[in-house]
């Protein structure tokens, strides 16, 4: 499973990666600090999941869910986030499959990719 990472924090992007790093079958294919970057790497390297933080330079982690939902529906999208729970709405709406706070959900993360090498492996069998 190929999973793109998009936040402008190093010390997130570094904790996301040690984190998924369990996971042997999930490959992180980029590391993005904004949203315009974010926006073509999704498109060039087509990830099955992009975790994005809502406040990124450039286009905003929103925008750029709009953007590739409208034209790739397949990518699963986690909201990882400082933004309050205000924001849950914006960004299910803009297509976001999950939305955690950086504070009180960050360790949820794992648990989605762990479900999704799940459904994938239950797909090969």
């Amino acid at each position: 499973m190929k999973v793109l990472l998009a936040d402008d924090s190093v010390l997130i992007l570094e904790r996301l990666q040690e984190m998924l790093s369990i996971y042997t079958q999930a490959e992180i294919v980029g590391k993005y600090m904004d949203g315009n970057d974010t926006l073509e790497a999704l498109r060039l390297l087509k990830p099955d999941l992009a975790i994005v933080d809502i406040n990124i330079p450039g286009l905003n982690g929103l925008e750029v869910i709009q953007k590739i939902k409208n034209e790739d529906q397949s990518i699963k999208f986690i909201i990882l986030t400082f933004c309050s729970s205000y924001y849950k709405k914006l960004a299910l709406q803009a297509g976001a499959d999950y939305f955690f706070s950086k504070v009180d959900d960050f360790e949820k993360v794992s648990l989605v990719v762990k479900e999704m090498l799940k459904v994938e492996n239950d797909k090969i069998m």
